[in-house]
């Protein structure tokens, strides 16, 4: 068969209103947040690059129900259906394979993502259905798959990367090595443009509407708890050109006029100082005169974050996690109190506005560390910051850690969530039960947005700054749904 004439399904499957597979830790967020498929559309152009016909449903963004999405399937007819997974929908996503091989008994049905990198063989044998498991980075093993798939006689043991079924056995092959050339991608935004429509997604830190790109892949850093390097990227920080970044920032800038913020989704952008400063002083060279956010480690100099700003750089999504130094000690995390305090120092004067990210829960954590990074948070003073209780995800060394000490709540992969889909824990340990961590939270969100400080620089913030108004008010609303009116526990 011509690949032209070989048809691929790539998938975000239905599963919660507005669910989002691609986030780090993937749930229905009370903040109406829901990222775009990235890693499912960027396999997608590489697909389409090697000449297949592709088609790409975001079933969450766009409100599909099961019934719609077997309605497009039958029509299209696709020879494999590739279907993206995270932990709490895994039970889920196996079901809507199910039923799409009930009408596309011949296609070849294949799972990717974050979870089924790290357990593939134990989710292959969930059920027979499953073809197979691309793991880890999926972008070429797709290609490769399909590509022997147009074969008379396939040969999967061809095909790096991949796990699957061998005359009634599962059989995994050698991994496929990470992509060294990212110049070789196609730009994801070319994926967006065609298969997605830009408004469906939203993400509360940025400005309205945004699109989200990556210039690079892996993090050099060895968090314990964070997915992506340990399932999925890898631990070395892989990068594209400064010149291949500059041509799509030219496109998206050309061909998506109405988008007010680009967010670059590196795990950590500002891992390499010298390339960071390269691709800003090129944008400024070239007056490129976009709005831009990206990840970013709280470890970068005050003379980088000037020449960010001046590049466009509006806002930076920062990990401080913890208050206390031994917790971030024992997660790995590589910072330091002092450090960190200097970073927000920088910012500040750079101009640069930070969404701190806070986790509560870690390992070796007590009620009094955890008072200590309310307090941290406070004093940092983020423009917004976010409170999560620890989630741990399978192949990461956290997941392990609280596994091996019996501090799992549960191994049902389905209650990650709670009834509303909503981030919850199940790490329970004594004298710090899942409960009081969630409470914990809740408790960390009041403390930090009803100071008066903070009120009122909020309400500065949206009178100065006209383009921050839609996004305050749309948080303010939010914050009062779900916190001030949510009894204290």
């Amino acid at each position: 068969m011509n690949t032209g004439d070989f048809k691929i399904l790539m998938l975000n499957p239905p599963f919660l209103p507005k669910f989002s597979r691609a986030s780090r830790s993937p749930a229905v967020t009370k903040g109406a947040t829901i990222y775009y498929p990235l890693w499912l559309a960027y396999a997608t152009g590489v697909l389409e690059k090697a000449g297949f016909n592709v088609m790409l449903i975001d079933a969450p963004a766009r409100g599909h129900d099961l019934h719609k999405v077997k309605k497009m399937t039958e029509k299209f007819k696709p020879d494999l259906i590739v279907l993206d997974t995270s932990t709490p929908s895994i039970y889920s996503d196996i079901d809507v394979l199910k039923e799409l091989k009930k009408i596309m008994p011949e296609a070849f049905g294949v799972l990717v993502g974050t979870h089924v990198s790290a357990l593939a063989e134990e989710n292959l044998k969930l059920s027979r259905k499953i073809n197979a498991v691309a793991r880890h980075e999926y972008d070429f093993i797709l290609r490769d798959l399909a590509k022997e798939l147009c074969n008379a006689k396939p040969d999967l043991s061809k095909v790096k990367g991949l796990t699957y079924w061998l005359k009634g056995k599962v059989k995994s092959n050698k991994d496929m090595p990470f992509i060294q050339d990212l110049d070789e991608l196609p730009f994801v935004s070319e994926v967006y443009k065609k298969h997605l429509n830009i408004y469906d997604y939203f993400y509360a830190a940025n400005l309205y509407p945004e699109i989200t790109i990556l210039t690079g892949r892996g993090c050099p850093n060895r968090c314990v708890f964070c997915t992506l390097p340990q399932t999925l990227t890898g631990h070395g920080y892989r990068f594209r050109s400064v010149e291949n970044v500059l041509k799509e920032l030219e496109f998206i800038k050309r061909e998506f006029p109405g988008v007010k913020e680009i967010f670059i989704e590196d795990d950590t952008l500002t891992a390499n100082i010298p390339r960071i400063r390269k691709l800003c002083s090129e944008m400024i060279e070239r007056k490129l005169n976009i709005t831009w956010s990206a990840n970013a480690r709280a470890d970068v100099d005050l003379e980088t974050l000037k020449l960010m700003k001046k590049a466009g750089c509006r806002l930076l999504c920062v990990g401080i996690e913890s208050g206390n130094q031994q917790i971030l000690n024992n997660i790995k995390k590589g910072t330091t109190l002092q450090g960190i305090r200097e970073f927000f120092k920088a910012t500040k004067k750079a101009g640069i506005l930070v969404h701190g990210c806070f986790m509560l829960g870690n390992i070796g954590e007590t009620a009094e560390t955890l008072k200590e990074t309310i307090d941290f948070a406070k004093e940092l003073d983020p423009d917004t910051a976010q409170f999560f209780p620890i989630m741990v995800y399978p192949g990461t060394e956290a997941y392990e850690y609280f596994k091996t000490h019996g501090y799992l709540l549960t191994e049902a992969f389905d209650e990650w969530l709670d009834r509303e889909g909503q981030h919850k824990t199940i790490v329970s340990r004594p004298g710090l039960s899942a409960e009081e961590l969630v409470a914990w939270c809740d408790e960390a969100r009041r403390q930090f947005y009803l100071r008066p400080k903070y009120v009122a620089s909020k309400a500065l913030q949206a009178l100065t700054q006209p383009r921050e108004m839609k996004r305050i008010l749309k948080s303010g609303k939010t914050f009062y749904k779900h916190i001030l009116m949510k009894p204290k526990k």
